[in-house]
């Protein structure tokens, strides 16, 4: 899952939902920062309530996320995307198909969730504009791997730029996909990708109550 998938259920609570996002904010920070469940049980039932949400939304990202996964229509989708990209854009580099199939459901998904709900991926950035960066950043500190004093500037960022609204359009979803190889070391995508797109957009929505997880906090 990806972020909105993942924080969707959670806008009442600012922090938790900030917590469901904070593996994924990690990615972009500090790939070698990492924030499990492990790490974040032990403060669940902190004193600090935002210490404590921010760390019942960690475990819920990873419970999410375990769940998503294993479904049949996630093998299903990601396997065909790998497939087609595979077959209509090349392989010159074994890792990048199986990636772009895999992450490609991600973020259609948090697209036609948008799509479906007009009005929620606003009311996600709203919620989550609520909440101290700082206050979060000293969260993910104790609960992560290592610490980072770039995590409250990149959640500035986040909700500066709010690049899910970007999932929408394909010209724009091939930019940020092009930005997560570029993370990750990986060439561009030739011009072949994104005549792809409508294609995998259409499965995705065909899969869409599938794909999404309605337990609620997990975290207990």
């Amino acid at each position: 899952m990806n972020y909105f998938a993942h924080g969707r259920l959670f806008l009442d609570r600012p922090y938790f939902l900030a917590g469901t996002a904070v593996p994924d904010w990690l990615n972009v920070v500090d790939r070698k920062m990492r924030a499990r469940s492990k790490g974040a049980l032990p403060h669940c039932d902190a004193d600090d309530p935002c210490m404590a949400e921010v760390a019942r939304g960690v475990v819920q990202h990873h419970h999410d996320d375990d769940w998503f996964h294993r479904t049949k229509a996630f093998g299903e989708l990601s396997w065909g995307f790998t497939v087609l990209i595979r077959d209509q854009v090349g392989a010159d580099d074994g890792l990048r198909p199986s990636f772009l199939g895999h992450i490609v459901v991600e973020l259609l998904l948090d697209a036609e969730l948008a799509l479906r709900n007009p009005g929620l991926l606003p009311a996600y950035y709203d919620a989550l504009a609520q909440i101290e960066p700082t206050k979060v950043e000293t969260a993910v500190n104790q609960i992560a791997t290592r610490s980072s004093d770039r995590l409250a500037w990149f959640i500035e960022r986040f909700l500066e730029v709010r690049f899910l609204e970007d999932y929408a359009e394909d010209e724009k979803l091939t930019l940020r996909l092009n930005q997560v190889l570029q993370r990750v070391k990986l060439p561009a995508l030739p011009s072949g990708f994104a005549p792809l797109l409508p294609t995998m957009r259409s499965a995705v929505a065909e899969h869409f109550d599938d794909l999404l997880c309605p337990e609620a906090d997990s975290s207990h």
